[in-house]
């Protein structure tokens, strides 16, 4: 009779299990919690990052109810990085999503097991974070924008833009793995377009302002930002240094005409962070990173910002306007 009592007590206990809300049981799994790391300290990087959210809710990632996420600002500052990434990382979370290409590489070198998706404009795999693209092998994987590809037509859209232009001026960061390729790809798509780049590499932000006076100096009147954390950190710092110069940017990324470029083409950013997340939702469901292959976006932008031309003097065309994805009011 007792044996008889324990069963009922026992299924009894398993119906009322099976009667509680759904979100009571949710409630009682681990909700998985995701670090997410900013390169700046602003508004604009949540912003610009929004369409990874958006995407991860679609696919029934509730911030708040069935995910957690842990919002780390870099500061727009290289010696930042260390600690932003050693304290993401003491947290323990299950994923770490990097939203640049250097913080990737900053996360995999604090850790080899920690799963990380990234979007990246720097080549992943000369920045150390995959194996390969196809076969990344390690704890990463993610959407990498392929900058050079969208050289010559940012160059292209620089002369329509500002049709008396022959000479632009150029900045890129040593620390940048792919530097020198990059260089010499951007230096070949200006000057298919007519233009002679003059190029200064930089390491540290504080040589902007210095690097922006010389080029007024030699009478440029444009000049093209690239990749570089120090740059899109500090990107409304540079486009002051840039104001202060009488010099219009010419930009890869769609976050810099809303700081005050004139204009930029690259990569559809809004596509580069679905695709980062349709890679998270695989690895929270038990994907390993390594045997994810890094997706290459191929939709491109063109984004301008004819208040902040006007502000240099410039009137952009029309044409050039209405073509383009986005206007900046």
């Amino acid at each position: 009779m007792a044996a008889v009592t324990s069963r009922r007590a026992t299924l009894g206990a398993l119906g009322a299990g099976l009667a509680l809300p759904w979100t009571v049981l949710a409630q009682q799994a681990k909700t998985p919690l995701v670090a997410v790391l900013f390169i700046g300290d602003t508004d604009d990087e949540e912003r610009a990052a929004r369409p990874f959210f958006d995407a991860m809710a679609r696919q029934g990632w509730i911030e708040g109810r069935t995910i957690s996420y842990e919002r780390h600002w870099g500061k727009g500052t290289r010696q930042y990085v260390e600690t932003m990434v050693s304290r993401a990382a003491g947290s323990e979370p299950d994923l770490v999503f990097a939203t640049t290409g250097s913080l990737a590489a900053a996360v995999v070198k604090e850790s080899r097991s920690l799963p990380v998706v990234f979007t990246s404009i720097i080549d992943p795999v000369a920045a150390g974070v995959v194996a390969s693209l196809a076969r990344p092998g390690g704890n990463a994987t993610g959407a990498y924008q392929m900058q050079v590809d969208s050289a010559p037509k940012r160059f292209a859209y620089a002369r329509e833009a500002m049709p008396e232009t022959r000479r632009m001026g150029a900045v890129f960061d040593r620390a940048s793995p792919d530097a020198k390729a990059r260089i010499a790809a951007h230096v070949k798509a200006a000057r298919a377009a007519g233009i002679e780049l003059v190029v200064r590499e930089f390491t540290n932000f504080e040589a902007i302002a210095k690097i922006f006076a010389q080029f007024r100096r030699e009478g440029l009147r444009a000049a093209e930002v690239t990749a570089s954390y120090a740059l899109t950190g500090r990107r409304r710092e540079a486009v002051a240094l840039a104001e202060r110069n009488d010099l219009a940017l010419v930009a890869h990324r769609a976050e810099w005409p809303d700081a005050g470029a004139i204009l930029s083409y690259g990569v559809d950013l809004t596509e580069s962070y679905r695709r980062a997340a349709s890679i998270a939702h695989r690895i929270l469901k038990g994907a390993p990173p390594g045997a994810i292959p890094v997706e290459q976006p191929d939709r491109y932008e063109l984004v301008v910002n004819p208040r902040a031309a006007l502000a240099l003097g410039i009137a952009l065309p029309k044409a050039l306007v209405q073509r383009a994805s986005r206007v900046v009011a």
